[in-house]
């Protein structure tokens, strides 16, 4: 699995025209799921980005995860994170997930950010999506597992 983290001081998704999800402050997090990935790879990436320090402390030091900075998620799935850029002009989605399983655990990371407490917004998986973001930084990281 593979996720795209942005901190944000806003982020929204919309879906023809309507808000499907809205946060402040928090981190953007854009989900790519290979064909290789599981349950246990989908909650270890989960506690990662949970844990990840994004946020500065009193200091200026990235030292604080979203939790500990009162922060939001927004979870938006992104199967083009799995494409295989590495020839050619046209990308390659061998390595992605089906549509099945990467629904399946797409909905079992947003569950387990939710079982930690932690306010997570949503888009809809394998919807036409459109993501507006204000970049806090900007700070941008890759995650995968």
């Amino acid at each position: 699995m593979i996720a795209l983290l942005q901190r944000v001081s806003e982020a929204r998704v919309t879906i023809e025209g309507g808000v499907a999800g809205r946060i402040d402050r928090g981190v953007l997090v854009f989900l790519g799921v290979e064909k290789d990935d599981c349950l246990a790879r989908a909650r270890r990436l989960c506690e990662r980005v949970l844990n990840y320090r994004l946020f500065a402390d009193q200091q200026g030091k990235m030292n604080l995860n979203v939790r500990q900075a009162g922060g939001a998620l927004l979870v938006v799935s992104q199967f083009t994170l799995v494409a295989d850029t590495g020839r050619g002009n046209r990308p390659s989605f061998s390595n992605g997930a089906s549509p099945e399983m990467g629904e399946q655990l797409y909905e079992y990371f947003v569950g387990q950010v939710r079982d930690s407490g932690v306010v997570c917004e949503t888009g809809q998986f394998g919807a036409d999506m459109q993501v507006s973001l204000t970049n806090d930084g900007p700070v941008t990281f890759w995650l995968q597992t």
